[in-house]
């Protein structure tokens, strides 16, 4: 019989409120603070399963709603999961799709037993309710799931943040009854609430008394400025759990990712890396390049020396620029397992210098080139 183990979360080590800890799951160990490459499809778009296990990457992220929708989550099931399914034995954690039928606008209808929604494939009509989505995110075997929640739209009005933060957390006290708790898998709840600091803070007392494995700052990197979701996360952490993993939804670039980790952010996930990757773009040390440029063509130099990636020292930037400039398939891939092999090598520093005391200098090192892309 398999050797269960218990969904845990251990602090190892803080520097001021920088955290770094271990996340122990069915599925294996976390390290963090982790970045959680997007594999939106049960896909990280552009690489193979075999290149984020070289990379050492330990989870990554999948969606509900897309996968209900294509190939459906029956199907998963017959693989006894997405592990299986995609050939990836490490922990995945599942978007609830609340963000993906958000999006949708004029295509759903959100009331208080869930959201219907008409699929933006085929037009078809589907029901998605707290409970549904914890369904099928266990037919999908997620090491980590997210509740159910309604993802408040920016600018929003303090009644209208207040309101859907309330509805998203009934919603949420419904999906820790529907989850079926088993050793090794988690579910997070998710706060919301807007730009709001008291009705973040109320969101998250109503999460810590329902009681979750981990708890996620959602509805942000939705149109609000950097300082903007800087200051929601500075507000929001002082309320949440230390004891349990902390996850900002969507988000984001280096900056992003620094200032979040500074107030106490343990995990990350964002598409950017990849989606640069197949538009010509990578990050650097020198920050963000675009090999779509002129300035490339000529140039002999290798990608990027400093990351240690087939993808990043194996390429000149003249190569690059090359396909790129030819829209060849090999461009997004290469550029593609790049980014995500620079995000590794950014979080593991993060976390060993949050370990040495060292945070803000390793912060100053990174942001020298990497703040000017904040968000406006």
């Amino acid at each position: 019989m398999e050797n269960l183990r218990p969904f845990n979360f251990k602090l190892e080590a803080n520097d001021e409120k920088a955290r770094a800890g271990i996340i122990e799951t069915i599925h294996g160990n976390i390290n963090t603070p982790v970045f959680m490459p997007v594999g939106t499809a049960a896909s990280v778009k552009a690489i193979f399963p075999k290149d984020l296990l070289e990379l050492n990457i330990e989870i990554i992220l999948a969606n509900t709603y897309h996968l209900m929708l294509r190939p459906g989550e029956e199907l998963i099931k017959k693989f006894s999961g997405l592990q299986k399914f995609m050939n990836w034995e490490k922990p995945i954690l599942t978007d609830s799709g609340g963000f993906q039928v958000w999006s949708l606008s004029k295509l759903r209808n959100i009331k208080e037993k869930g959201i219907e929604f008409s699929s933006h494939v085929d037009g078809k009509k589907y029901k998605l309710t707290p409970e549904s989505s914890i369904l099928i995110q266990e037919k999908l075997n997620s090491t980590i799931s997210m509740v159910l929640d309604e993802c408040t739209e920016y600018p929003a009005t303090y009644t209208r943040s207040k309101e859907s933060m309330e509805l998203s957390m009934r919603w949420a006290e419904r999906c820790k009854k529907a989850f079926t708790k088993r050793e090794g898998y988690g579910l997070f709840g998710i706060i919301q609430g807007g730009m709001f600091s008291d009705l973040r803070k109320e969101s998250t007392k109503i999460l810590n008394e329902i009681e979750f494995d981990g708890y996620a700052l959602g509805g942000l990197s939705v149109g609000e400025n950097h300082e903007e979701m800087i200051n929601v996360v500075k507000e929001t952490t002082q309320y949440m759990d230390i004891e349990k993993p902390r996850y900002i939804m969507g988000v984001g670039r280096p900056v992003d990712i620094f200032n979040s980790v500074e107030n106490g952010i343990d995990m990350f996930d964002c598409v950017l890396p990849t989606r640069f990757g197949r538009n010509g773009r990578a990050f650097t040390d020198e920050g963000e390049i675009n090999l779509r440029n002129a300035k490339y063509a000529n140039d002999k130099s290798l990608l990027d020396e400093t990351t240690d990636c087939y993808a990043s020292t194996n390429f000149s930037k003249s190569y690059l620029h090359h396909l790129t400039k030819s829209n060849e398939i090999l461009s997004s891939m290469i550029l593609s397992l790049h980014n995500i092999a620079y995000y590794k090598k950014m979080m593991d520093e993060i976390r060993v210098s949050i370990i040495n005391k060292n945070f803000k200098s390793l912060k100053k090192k990174y942001l020298k080139n990497h703040e000017s892309f904040k968000k406006n």
